[in-house]
């Protein structure tokens, strides 16, 4: 009886208000396996951000990991993070769920956006946007 070897992966999630990008890389994160975003879904802009586009996008990065022999993975979910917003957009959840219900099983979900120690300066000057 010969033991099939598991392969597993890291599903990079990286969700903004504008758009949710589903990227599967193998264990080491060298290698891309899938890569799609929102935009790739739906030919308006405005709806790249929302969750059905990320939802389709990760059930196809899913299909095209498991086709290429992964049958898990590791989630990073990162927002935009510094001194921009630090919480995912709305497409993240979605996402996740559409990678656990394409049949990927799901290791660890771990955040990953970077949270600043100090900061880098906002744009804008010390006075504002002047609009």
């Amino acid at each position: 009886m010969k033991e099939k070897i598991e392969k597993w992966g890291i599903a990079h999630i990286f969700s903004t208000s504008n758009n949710t990008i589903v990227h599967i890389t193998d264990i080491t994160g060298c290698e891309t396996v899938a890569r799609f975003s929102g935009g790739m879904m739906t030919d308006k802009d405005r709806e790249e951000g929302m969750p059905f586009p990320a939802m389709q996008a990760a059930r196809k990065a899913a299909e095209n990991a498991i086709a290429k022999g992964l049958m898990g993975v590791h989630i990073m979910v990162r927002a935009r993070g510094g001194h921009h917003n630090k919480s995912p957009g709305a497409g993240a959840q979605p996402a996740i769920r559409a990678l656990a219900r394409a049949g990927l099983r799901i290791g660890m979900i771990e955040d990953v956006t970077p949270i600043p120690h100090d900061t880098t300066r906002r744009a804008g000057g010390r006075r504002g946007r002047r609009v």
